[in-house]
């Protein structure tokens, strides 16, 4: 049961390849994780004594023009066979294996102040080049880490922050 969501997304990214639509499922998935991700809205669609027809009549009310028929149907599909736990595992994955195929990654950014504009373009750059994928960053404004930057991509790590370093350095010292 635990790979139901892995096999409804590549269900779904089939479908979404033989169409030629990843573009849109991509961003229609985006769409339906962005607003069911919140705890109200897992709430409404785990709670036992809300119906199923409830629960659809929710999601179709939220979805049904902005989301093409084949994802409206996979939502139908989830919430008949009360299998909402699995939906937003599904989009996610489905979110993942879009990009993985179009060779697109966000890399996590934080640093202390924000980055100007020629900065973020510049970084994007580099990580392009690097990952050999198209790279979109989100960067997070942390003034904890005093100075310097992280950047987590692809199961990679970076860390030349200040207060990593001055860390670094305390752990070295109580030896």
């Amino acid at each position: 049961m635990a790979d139901l969501g892995i096999r409804y997304a590549t269900a779904l990214f089939d479908i979404s390849q033989e169409n030629g639509l990843l573009d849109d499922y991509l961003e229609q998935a985006r769409l339906i994780r962005d607003n069911i991700v919140d705890e109200d809205a897992q709430s409404i669609l785990t709670h036992p004594r809300i119906s199923s027809e409830e629960k659809f009549a929710f999601l179709q009310k939220a979805f049904e023009k902005n989301i093409h028929c084949d994802l409206m149907g996979f939502i139908r599909l989830v919430v008949t066979k009360n299998r909402e736990a699995f939906l937003l595992p599904a989009v996610d994955r489905l979110i993942d294996m879009i990009k993985e195929y179009k060779r697109q990654t966000t890399a996590k950014v934080v640093s202390a102040v924000p980055l100007t504009d020629e900065q973020a373009a510049k970084l994007t750059t580099v990580l392009s080049k690097k990952l050999n994928k198209q790279v979109d960053i989100t960067v997070l404004v942390d003034p904890s880490v005093i100075a310097g930057i992280s950047i987590q991509a692809d199961g990679y790590f970076f860390d030349r922050t200040v207060r990593t370093m001055l860390k670094d350095m305390k752990e070295s010292i109580e030896l």
